[in-house]
């Protein structure tokens, strides 16, 4: 199994650890390969958008190709799953913050998506959720945007306050907050459980 996270910016190494420590749980024989090039997305059997900026992320996916790549992958079934940044991108439906800097969205989650619904980085929190077929989560927000409104078709995995904070579609998973940022390996597991479906 080879699962490629998005190199671009944000908390890159983080989700190339927990993945392989999700892998080696699960007894999976396989490697993680953190991309900023087109080709390796196409040759994947999972995709890990994470988080950072959300517009530079765009930005970038869409000038090497990655983008289209990311959306191809979706279409064939495999398990795509989005982080913090990665949730924005993966919606379909932007805020205000999105439209004004242009940020161009995969469109994979019918989802309407809030940039910073938490506030800023000063005001980052940890906060236990629970989450539909993971459990009780130890949950790192930062920045963390929040889904406002699901469509028909998305299942809400989890809320905090009156949010949207983790919802699965099909095949795309979205999280508000960053998994890879703790020593639970649950989420990376869940989603590599997807991807072993979908082969």
């Amino acid at each position: 199994m080879r699962i490629a996270v998005v190199g671009v910016q944000g908390a890159v190494e983080e989700h190339v650890i927990a993945t392989k420590d999700a892998m080696r749980k699960l007894g999976i024989d396989g490697e993680v390969i953190a991309t900023r090039k087109k080709g390796i997305v196409e040759n994947s059997d999972g995709v890990i958008i994470p988080g950072g900026e959300s517009t530079t992320i765009s930005k970038l996916i869409w000038k090497d190709s990655i983008a289209k790549e990311i959306i191809l992958k979706a279409e064939e079934g495999k398990p795509i799953m989005g982080t913090c940044a990665g949730l924005i991108l993966l919606s379909k439906h932007g805020d205000e913050q999105v439209r004004k800097t242009g940020t161009r969205l995969l469109g994979l989650l019918d989802v309407w998506i809030k940039r910073n619904a938490f506030g800023r980085q000063r005001e980052s929190f940890e906060v236990n959720l629970n989450i539909k077929n993971i459990g009780e989560f130890q949950a790192v927000f930062i920045r963390a945007p929040a889904i406002v409104k699901v469509e028909k078709g998305v299942e809400v995995l989890a809320t905090f306050e009156n949010y949207v904070v983790a919802v699965k579609q099909n095949n795309i998973l979205g999280f508000a907050f960053h998994p890879e940022l703790t020593n639970d390996s649950r989420i990376h597991e869940y989603f590599l459980k997807l991807a072993l479906e979908s082969q």
